[in-house]
């Protein structure tokens, strides 16, 4: 049973996290190459702006900071479900080589399958979910061991090999393409955050909308197979069973969100940290404020990134970096 001054507390912070969203929205909107003024976002939302406004906010601001808050989301509780079923601190879809799996599908499909503008959106996060899951049954089963079962530092281990080996595949794929193409996929890899259009929303939205209730639905399972196969065995949990669903949704959720932002690492590592120092490690309490937190800091990180250089920015995928790179050293020498 969990403490009711636990259970305030977390609704405290997800109230929190949601004013901090609330509030970098409205930064957000605001501030940009071409900017809309503070006091007319209210108006030009309730349809009395002037043209101009209604096209910056509509059609250029109000899409990239939907999709970046999406997306943040998806990374951030799919490292939680990696850290909990890997019972593993390290584990991020971008560090253990998932992110860049999706990454290589996308090229693949981008360079060599051309299909109609329409469509294209749509079947980006399937080739991603592709491309990541083949990447991620790959490195589950060499982690894997019959005797000791899936051991977490090995899985960090060949997961950082793969994301490099995976990087050298990219650059062999685009080496022959076209200047335009590889410019696209250059961002890509550097993080920027490239669907910024309402059909992009549509793409990542159904797979958020279906994998994080669901997720919250496993939180006890999950729970379970963190205090590791003995207790999880003990009380009936089919551990196998039950990590490949985990995994898949993990990789759906990361697959479907890198699909329309870029290769944007260490998200998946910092929001469920966070989270966890703040209410423990309790999957029931921790993950939704961890999905707050997620789509806030790569909001963030996109909001501070796109105004600091005009009129490209910084992409946030380099932006989140700097901050998660040190955090990423702290945990390795700490753990």
């Amino acid at each position: 049973m969990i403490h009711l001054n636990l259970l305030r507390k977390q609704r405290l912070l997800v109230g929190s996290s949601l004013a901090l969203i609330i509030i970098t929205i409205v930064i957000g909107m605001g501030i940009g190459y071409s900017s809309v003024s503070f006091d007319r976002l209210i108006p030009t939302l309730l349809g009395h702006g002037t043209f101009k406004e209604e096209f910056v906010l509509f059609s250029v601001r109000l899409p990239r900071i939907i999709i970046t808050l999406l997306a943040g989301m998806g990374l951030a509780l799919s490292g939680a479900i990696l850290q909990g079923i890997t019972r593993n601190d390290l584990a991020d879809p971008g560090i253990i080589g998932i992110n860049s799996g999706a990454g290589v599908a996308i090229a693949v499909f981008f360079l060599f399958f051309p299909v109609k503008a329409g469509s294209f959106v749509y079947m980006l996060p399937l080739v991603a979910f592709l491309g990541a899951i083949i990447t991620a049954c790959l490195i589950y089963v060499l982690a894997y061991s019959r005797k000791a079962g899936l051991h977490p530092v090995r899985l960090v281990l060949i997961g950082v090999g793969f994301s490099l080996a995976l990087s050298g595949v990219m650059i062999v794929v685009i080496s022959s393409a076209e200047r335009v193409k590889v410019d696209f996929i250059a961002k890509w890899l550097a993080g920027n955050i490239w669907g910024t259009d309402w059909p992009f929303i549509w793409a990542i939205l159904p797979w958020l909308a279906i994998l994080i209730p669901f997720t919250l639905y496993k939180a006890h399972r999950l729970n379970l197979l963190v205090l590791g196969e003995p207790v999880a065995i003990g009380v009936g949990v089919s551990v196998e069973k039950e990590r490949i669903v985990l995994l898949l949704t993990a990789v759906a959720l990361a697959a479907s969100a890198v699909s329309v932002t870029g290769g944007i690492a260490f998200i998946g590592l910092m929001a469920p940290h966070i989270a966890k120092a703040l209410v423990g490690p309790r999957n029931q309490l921790f993950i939704p404020i961890a999905i707050l937190l997620g789509g806030w800091l790569l909001l963030l990180a996109d909001t501070i990134g796109r105004n600091v250089i005009d009129p490209d920015g910084i992409p946030a995928g380099i932006m989140v970096s700097l901050i998660g790179a040190p955090y990423f050293m702290y945990l390795l020498l700490k753990k």
